[in-house]
C-alpha cells in the first residue's frame, strides 16, 4: 500500500503569524493562497499545511498518487484501495471516499489518540 506523500496539516488562528513562524524556520511558500487562508510550506522534502479556520485539529494527511513536490506519481494506489483495505483491517472511518466514484477523493480515520489521519487524492 502506497500512501502517497506525507505532509502535517495545522489549524492555525493566525495564518500571516504561523506564516511567518516557519519561514523563519527555513520553509517557503509551495502552494496555497493565503486570502483563503491556506498555504503550504516547503522546506527540503518536509511538507506542512497552514489552515486557519478549516479543521478543528492538526492532522496527518496523505496524498495517494501525488510525490512530495505535489507531482503526479504513476503507479500509485487509489485511495478507494487504501480505504478497502484499511477497512478490512477493521479501521472505523470519520468520512469514507464513494467507492463508486474515479479520480479525486478522500476519507479520513481517527488514530488511537484521536488524531485525524487525512488521506486526500487529488488525482
Amino acid at each position: 500500500m502506497q500512501l502517497g506523500a506525507f505532509s502535517v496539516s495545522l489549524a492555525v488562528k493566525d495564518i500571516a503569524a504561523s506564516a511567518a513562524f516557519y519561514e523563519k524556520l527555513g520553509f517557503s511558500r509551495f502552494g496555497g493562497d493565503i486570502t483563503q487562508n491556506w498555504l503550504i510550506l516547503k522546506n527540503g522534502d518536509t511538507v506542512i499545511g497552514l489552515f486557519q479556520g478549516m479543521f478543528e485539529k492538526n492532522m496527518l494527511t496523505f496524498n495517494p498518487g501525488w510525490n512530495q513536490d505535489a507531482e503526479a506519481v504513476d503507479p500509485f494506489t487509489d485511495v478507494r484501495d487504501i480505504q478497502r483495505e484499511l477497512k478490512a483491517k477493521g479501521l472505523e472511518f470519520v468520512s469514507e471516499a464513494d467507492e463508486g466514484a474515479k479520480g479525486p477523493a478522500s476519507f479520513m480515520v481517527l488514530d488511537p489518540d484521536g488524531n485525524p489521519v487525512l488521506f486526500d487524492q487529488h488525482v
